[in-house]
């Protein structure tokens, strides 16, 4: 193979030595020189390195010669053809032909009366020359070779009614398209201001010519000219403007939108002129209010619509809207009235295109802004029939929210009334709260007081405890009581009638009446103190289900208590609860929680969840310990594949029954219990879910009593040592 490259490279040396002596020596034959021109053309366009080995030997500095003083035109052109051609294939080329001298002599074979074929010619290969070069950029303004391309670009073509079947008018519009083509390459790829400011002055004549024909011959050259040159320059931007262009090209999309419908052609035009337009409002939004007067957003989404369009071009019309839309909000709502929201969320989901994706998504962005203003907005436009109904129902509307706000501020002020009032009412609570806390003050004073009296008292005691019972009872009756607690005064002297210390030491039954007295005299003042039953019963609760108290071992027996006083309130607290329990709070007991009033028993994990479980009035908090226990008893089961009962703590040991001791105090061994087959199971089952954790394992299944977790560990790992062992 590398034998065949190198012969194939030294016969391409030599054929270029052999056309470069044949041009030396045929001077006189000018068909000649054109075949040899043609030949090294087509031997530097299939071989990459011909055209460098043609440098090196000289061969494109006597081209370039051979182009400016052969006297036959046919020469000339090839020689500027083949020039073109290798400086096109490349750089090195590109860059040693890039002089001020080449370009002044291209000028004047551009300038001088010469056919339009060397002219073409010589635009070919400044088009080369300045592509991807800013140092041709330069050169070809600095000598002035624009100022000829814009002169050509003027008055190659002299009619606006073009007959591209005429060999000649069909030759000037390929130099003029050349001229176009060359001009677009001087101001952009890379970008130049300087030639984008020069250029700008071609506008005018561009706008005559889109204005009287719209041929895709004329207006694509035209386009791209355009487009190029307002790139990422607001001057020329603005002066594009000013001169009417955007206005010009707004009429032809509109005409080429209007033909879409029975030409394809016409709207592949529509969407180059689109291009153009996004060109020149993508840097200034606000130019978009121009496009609102011939409705361009209508014109696009309607466009958008044609099936004959692929997705780039579909992605060009997307993001002119996005930039028709950005600041005008005569285009927003001109996009909302053609139904241009959907089209937009449909491309967004039928679409697997990210750039499309991003235009659709850039549009709604910018439609968002309007739909806070659009209510406001509206009547800055023109409007039809529908448009005023709409209107007027906003109006309606208004009117209706402003009735609704009035009711709402009426509503508030409500309320921080009933806000004032409910602090109020707080407040006579806290007082009503400090004299039934002096009430209860002055009750034991009179009750000390009583006792103090009742030593030389006798047997009259129980006539008038019987007698003072039934003033209280009716005292009750009447709802006195409540009335008189509010003055110390009476509450002393109905106390001392009573005189409730006697008859307590005197008989039962008139303990039962004064019990009951002093409980409706104490549920009265709780019923005056409090707003809500929830409160009372939260109260009541307090006094009747006290918490049990800790018992301490190893404590000396208490003796009795002998204080009659001590033993007189013992004996009304037991006879409150008494006739509570009977009366007021037998519906309280019977739908109380278990789990809340077992109280004094003695409770474990095993039978308090036995006690929830037959509750079937459980609290709240209850409840939940219950739903999580059968949740979690439920996951195990269905983890371990294990449907015997489970328990959430192992069984005690009992070691009192399998440990007993000798007279001398000495411990026998446990009685040695084999693993049978299923607790062999178990364990496997236990390490293969739950790892070495031998606990969990001896909590979750159902081993024989008196098992360890050492037991298990110690099995598991003989079981495993063995090598026979396998493992179910």
């Amino acid at each position: 193979m590398e034998s065949e490259d190198t012969k194939k490279i030294q016969e391409m040396k030599t054929d270029l030595n052999l056309l470069l002596e044949c041009l030396k020596y045929q001077m006189d034959n000018p068909f000649s020189q054109k075949e040899a021109l043609v030949t090294i053309h087509s031997i530097c366009q299939q071989n990459s390195n011909a055209g460098i080995y043609f440098r090196e030997i000289g061969g494109l500095m006597f081209v370039k010669n051979l182009a400016k003083s052969s006297e036959h035109s046919v020469v000339k052109e090839a020689a500027l053809y083949t020039l073109g051609a290798v400086a096109e294939k490349d750089v090195y080329c590109q860059q040693t032909l890039c002089t001020s001298e080449l370009f002044e002599d291209l000028i004047w074979f551009l300038s001088n009366d010469s056919n339009t074929n060397l002219k073409r010619m010589s635009v070919y290969v400044i088009l080369v020359l300045v592509s991807n070069n800013r140092t041709g950029q330069t050169l070809v303004r600095e000598t002035g070779c624009i100022t000829v391309l814009s002169r050509l670009f003027r008055t190659v073509l002299s009619k606006y009614e073009l007959n591209l079947s005429d060999k000649n008018v069909f030759q000037n519009y390929q130099l003029w398209s050349s001229v176009c083509s060359t001009l677009c390459v001087c101001v952009n790829n890379p970008q130049n201001d300087e030639n984008q400011m020069f250029c700008c002055s071609l506008f005018p004549h561009a706008n005559e010519w889109l204005i009287n024909c719209l041929k895709p011959e004329i207006i694509r050259p035209i386009c791209s000219f355009i487009g190029l040159t307002l790139a990422n320059n607001t001057y020329v931007q603005k002066y594009f403007i000013s001169v009417g262009g955007l206005d010009v090209l707004s009429q032809v999309l509109v005409q080429l939108e209007s033909d879409s419908h029975k030409t394809l052609s016409s709207a592949k035009l529509a969407v180059v002129v689109t291009k153009t337009v996004d060109a020149c409002i993508a840097d200034n939004p606000t130019f978009g209010i121009v496009l609102s007067k011939y409705h361009i957003v209508s014109k696009l989404l309607a466009l958008l619509l044609h099936e004959s369009l692929d997705s780039g071009e579909k992605f060009s019309i997307i993001l002119t809207l996005g930039h028709c839309t950005e600041d005008c909000e005569e285009n927003q709502y001109d996009l909302f009235k053609n139904n241009g929201l959907p089209l937009m969320i449909q491309a967004l989901t039928e679409s697997q295109n990210e750039e499309l994706n991003r235009a659709a998504t850039f549009v709604l962005h910018n439609c968002k802004k309007i739909t806070e203003k659009l209510s406001l907005s509206l009547g800055e436009y023109s409007f039809d029939e529908n448009e005023t109904e709409q209107l007027k129902d906003i109006n309606v509307k208004e009117k209706n929210l402003e009735e609704h706000w009035k009711k709402a501020k009426e509503i508030l002020h409500r309320i921080e009334q009933l806000e004032r009032e409910g602090n109020e009412e707080k407040i006579r609570g806290e007082k009503y709260k400090d004299n039934i806390s002096s009430v209860n003050i002055n009750i034991q004073n009179t009750l000390k007081h009583l006792h103090a009296e009742s030593i030389g008292q006798g047997t009259k005691a129980e006539d008038k405890g019987k007698s003072h019972s039934r003033q209280i009872q009716s005292y009750k009756s009447h709802g006195v009581m409540s009335k008189a607690c509010a003055s110390d005064d009476q509450m002393k002297t109905l106390l001392k009638s009573a005189n409730p210390v006697n008859a307590c030491y005197r008989e039962s039954k008139q303990n039962k009446t004064l019990c009951k007295a002093n409980s409706s005299c104490n549920q009265n003042l709780h019923e005056e103190t409090t707003f809500e039953k929830k409160n009372f019963v939260s109260q009541s609760s307090d006094h009747v289900f006290k918490h049990p108290t800790h018992t301490v071992k190893n404590r000396k027996q208490q003796l009795p208590v002998t204080d009659p006083f001590t033993l007189c309130s013992d004996i009304i607290n037991k006879e409150v609860i008494s006739f509570l329990a009977t009366d007021n709070c037998s519906k309280m007991l019977k739908y109380r929680c278990s789990g809340c009033i077992a109280v004094g028993k003695s409770l474990n994990s095993r039978n308090f969840s036995k006690l929830l479980h037959s509750c079937p009035y459980q609290c709240d908090r209850h409840k939940v310990i219950v739903e999580a226990e059968d949740r979690y008893k439920s996951e195990l089961r269905k983890s371990l594949i294990c449907n015997k009962k489970i328990l959430l703590t192992p069984h005690r040991r009992q070691r009192l029954s399998n440990e007993s001791t000798t007279s001398g105090g000495i411990k026998k061994r446990r009685i040695r219990k084999n693993f049978t087959k299923e607790e062999v199971n178990y364990l496997f089952n236990g390490v293969k879910k739950m790892g070495n954790h031998w606990n969990s394992i001896l909590w979750s299944f159902p081993f024989q009593q008196g098992r360890t977790a050492v037991d298990l560990a110690h099995k598991y790992h003989k079981l495993t040592k063995r090598p026979k062992c396998a493992v179910p």
